[in-house]
């Protein structure tokens, strides 16, 4: 189904089989809390509800294991992000912008319009906007997305492949000897469901390069060089440094308090972390291209 006002329709993966049917599938998924029989029902009866291959669904149909169901939900109520999302650069293949803090890349879970992902698109007036990579939440910087659906496997491999190079800024206490950058290297793991990753035992997945380069009054002021992307990297790198990154509510501990601020609307204590700069050759043209944040930690 294509996209509305700028939104997706979601996609249920059923992890019943035909014991089941897929309406009770489909209520049995928190994604769509408070929706009803009756609710599917008239999806279902206005073409809304359907499979994979774009065929009409009936909510009373026994489920099959692994299948994919497609239908618009209701938006969630969501806190405002009060901050603008300037566009760096734009082509007729890519556009670059300069994320805010608290801003997700693209919907997921309770964050739908408020994201990167759905404003652009109302912006553009364009459904065809993807991301080539993501940002999480929390942190701000330099983020791409692509215009044309043509386009969008060059630029997502240049992230996959690791051929473009990023750096982030961080602003976190001072600890002069890493004014001589050190390279952190372990094995991180991140479980659904669980709100940080981890470090575990075996073969080596993540690497960063951290150099301290300018030292405030507010704190030190960190180059981060993330030579491979998991979940939580940087920030887990920082506080096994010992130096959480200021504004962190997962690393080294897990602060609830900050963690809620922005869902009362208090976007005072931002994460320090910004993705600076972000450069690569350009798939179609072999160009070199880079893009820099305005946005400062410090």
């Amino acid at each position: 189904m294509p996209a509305r006002d700028g939104v997706d329709a979601t996609r249920v993966v059923l992890r019943s089989g035909p014991e089941r049917t897929v309406g009770e599938c489909l209520l049995a998924t928190p994604a769509l809390a408070g929706c009803t029989l009756d609710d599917l029902a008239e999806r279902a009866a206005a073409g809304e509800l359907v499979d994979a291959d774009g065929a009409p669904l009936d909510p009373g149909t026994p489920a099959r294991l692994n299948s994919s169901v497609y239908l618009y939900r209701d938006l969630p109520d969501e806190t405002p992000i009060p901050f603008d999302l300037p566009i760096l650069y734009r082509d007729d293949a890519i556009v670059v912008v300069d994320k805010p803090h608290f801003l997700a890349t693209m919907p997921r879970g309770r964050h739908v319009t408020q994201t990167a992902l759905v404003r652009l698109r109302r912006e553009l007036g364009s459904d065809h906007v993807s991301p080539a990579h993501r940002l999480d939440r929390l942190t701000a910087g330099v983020l791409l997305f692509t215009l044309r659906p043509e386009v969008r496997a060059a630029y997502q491999a240049l992230f996959a492949e690791r051929r473009a190079d990023k750096e982030y800024r961080a602003l976190a206490p001072v600890r002069a000897d890493l004014a001589d950058p050190v390279t952190v290297t372990n094995r991180i793991e991140k479980t659904a469901g669980d709100l940080r990753a981890r470090v575990v035992d075996g073969e080596i997945n993540a690497s960063s390069a951290i150099t301290l380069v300018e030292e405030t009054d507010a704190g030190g002021v960190y180059r981060l060089q993330p030579h491979t992307g998991r979940t939580h990297q940087l920030r887990m790198h920082m506080a096994q440094l010992g130096v959480g990154i200021v504004g962190d509510p997962l690393y080294p501990d897990i602060r609830p308090e900050l963690a809620e601020l922005p869902d009362h609307g208090d976007f005072s204590q931002p994460l320090r972390l910004v993705a600076h700069s972000l450069a690569f050759d350009d798939p179609l043209t072999g160009k070199r291209r880079e893009f820099v944040s305005g946005r400062s930690v410090a």
